[in-house]
């Protein structure tokens, strides 16, 4: 099974001049449904040379999980005549909804701080686009602050070490996505680096979409907003009455 993947892959690279990557995930789709608990992605393949053999030299192999991008506004709070107070603020453009990192060695082993902010190739070279006026410190003080926040909700994370390397031809890494991973469409980018240079990239795409009664609820919210509202405060004033009744009972 992999060496008839690896033929197929050298037969469509056959035109090309420089080693390239071949990444496949173990599904396309992912489908949230009532009780999800979450899920594990398999990233794999291959690096080729051109004749479709196995790439010369030793590489590194690292994986970028991309959500969604989407504004957020960080607030900070502030102890205030000893109150907690929203104080500061800032807003980012385009934050990843998900982000996570693989790789087969720790990325500082890999490759320099430049190349990595390139690339994104870590969770502290985010691309958060601030807007408005920033000083850097705060920029630096807030981007931090969002990326802490997320680590601890399991959406943003790094695991060196977790791509598996087999005879400098295939690879495999696995990221778990939890359960309250955001829906929308996800990108997969496979870097191949060697001296600290990328020499090949690839993306595969990962859809995350809620199905059944969830994405009903989903869709009547948005479209029907009005209903969807008055509906959720008709059954909440029910479930209270009907709380309270059986209560009383007992």
């Amino acid at each position: 099974m992999r060496w008839a993947f690896l033929i197929l892959a050298g037969l469509l690279l056959s035109g090309q001049r420089e080693a390239i990557l071949v990444p496949e995930v173990s599904q396309s789709e992912v489908q949230i449904r009532q009780g999800f608990t979450g899920t594990e992605l398999l990233l794999f393949g291959a690096i080729l040379d051109p004749g479709g053999r196995r790439a010369g030299a030793a590489y590194d192999i690292v994986v970028v999980l991309k959500g969604p991008t989407q504004p957020i506004r960080m607030r900070e709070k502030k102890r205030i005549a000893g109150i907690w107070m929203n104080a500061e603020t800032s807003d980012f453009r385009s934050a990843p909804s998900y982000f996570a990192v693989a790789s087969s060695q720790p990325i500082r082993d890999i490759v320099d701080e430049r190349t990595a902010a390139i690339y994104e190739l870590g969770t502290q070279f985010i691309q958060l686009s601030p807007s408005g006026e920033i000083n850097p410190q705060q920029q630096a003080r807030f981007s931090a602050g969002l990326v802490d926040q997320r680590r601890r909700q399991g959406l943003y994370k790094q695991e060196e070490g977790g791509v598996r390397i087999s005879e400098q031809v295939l690879y495999q890494a696995r990221i778990s996505l939890p359960s309250n991973v955001p829906i929308g469409q996800y990108t997969a980018e496979t870097f191949a680096i060697t001296d600290g240079r990328v020499i090949a990239s690839a993306v595969a795409d990962v859809e995350v979409r809620k199905v059944g009664f969830e994405r009903f609820v989903e869709y009547a919210s948005q479209r029907w907003s009005l209903f969807y509202g008055v509906t959720a405060v008709l059954l909440s004033i029910f479930m209270g009455w009907l709380a309270g009744r059986l209560f009383a009972m007992t």
